[in-house]
């Protein structure tokens, strides 16, 4: 079930209008500027591959604070789209996968 949620997450960030886009590798956007978003992402792919070297990084990109609004935002656009996908609520969906019973 978390692969399914971690391919929802990538579907989310890697669409684009004209289709398939790819993201670049962490070493390919060395030197740049980093985004929330892109923090947020990398932040929680690492975290759910028990990656401390990517966990670190990540968080380096940005300040904790803005850490901490993308990844907020990643969950909430995870659970809207498995929702979708379920046709089920958001409350649903995140209650279940934190091993919560629905209310």
């Amino acid at each position: 079930m978390f692969d399914r949620v971690i391919g929802s997450i990538r579907r989310l960030f890697t669409s684009d209008r004209g289709g398939e886009r790819s993201v670049a590798p962490a070493a390919a956007v060395r030197g740049r500027q980093h985004n929330i978003f892109e923090a947020a992402a990398t932040y929680v792919s690492a975290c759910a591959e028990d990656d401390q070297q990517g966990i670190d990084e990540a968080s380096s990109w940005v300040s904790p604070e803005a850490l901490s609004f993308g990844v907020n935002e990643l969950a909430c656009r995870a659970v809207i789209a498995l929702a979708r996908e379920r046709d089920e609520s958001p409350q649903s969906v995140a209650r279940s996968l934190l091993g919560l019973p629905v209310a």
